[in-house]
């Protein structure tokens, strides 16, 4: 069965969320298996509280609002970069932490801030591991009782001077020594291939074969 067999019920999706660059990544990371994307703002949905003290929860609450909202199957993902010598932060806050430096805002400047007080925490430590993590989740209906849960892991280290102009957040930062660039300098294709967001999809995806 083919990836596009196992989701013909879900040809369109609403993305619960509104950043248009993690639409363009979800969007030609599910371009095989033939799923149309939208998201929330263009539904006229508002963003979701976030008041949980997990990855999944919060997740699994935003795609429950999306879905409950619009009547489409919801998928989103909450994610963040994990620090080991800084015991998981900013982890779960990563996002957060950018809109409070800047405001209460989401943008370039807020991320830029933010990459800035990662980088200061760091300077005494010569562990630099760490990892984005993301955990997506997929509802087929609001009160959907076994929705798709599936996690993903993109290990690499943290460096102080920043490289590259592709991606956004701590891309900018964030060093794959097997792939010798960061997040920000790999080409779409290749970080589209190697990201937490397509290790978690690849799984996902494998979840929906087999419950279809």
């Amino acid at each position: 069965m083919s990836d596009s067999d196992s989701v013909s019920a879900l040809r369109r999706v609403v993305l619960a969320s509104n950043n248009p660059r993690k639409l363009r990544e979800f969007a030609a990371l599910l371009s095989t298996a033939g799923i149309d994307l939208v998201t929330q703002g263009e539904l006229g949905v508002s963003e979701a509280e976030e008041p949980h003290v997990t990855f999944v929860e919060n997740a699994l609450a935003k795609a429950r609002h999306a879905s409950a909202a619009t009547g489409l199957s919801a998928l989103t993902d909450d994610s963040g970069l994990c620090v080991h010598v800084l015991r998981g932060a900013p982890g779960l806050y990563s996002t957060r932490y950018a809109q409070l430096l800047n405001g209460g805002e989401k943008s370039d400047a807020a991320n830029n801030a933010h990459n800035a007080r990662l980088v200061a925490d760091l300077a005494n430590e010569t562990n630099r591991r760490a990892y984005f993590f993301s955990v997506l989740v997929l509802v087929r209906h609001a009160d959907d009782p076994e929705p798709l849960i599936a996690e993903g892991r993109w290990h690499g280290e943290v460096i102080d001077t920043p490289r590259g102009a592709n991606g956004f957040g701590y891309d900018v930062h964030f060093l794959v020594p097997s792939l010798g660039q960061t997040a920000a300098a790999l080409d779409p294709a290749v970080k589209n291939a190697s990201s937490h967001r397509a290790i978690a999809l690849r799984c996902l995806l494998a979840r929906l074969k087999e419950v279809s």
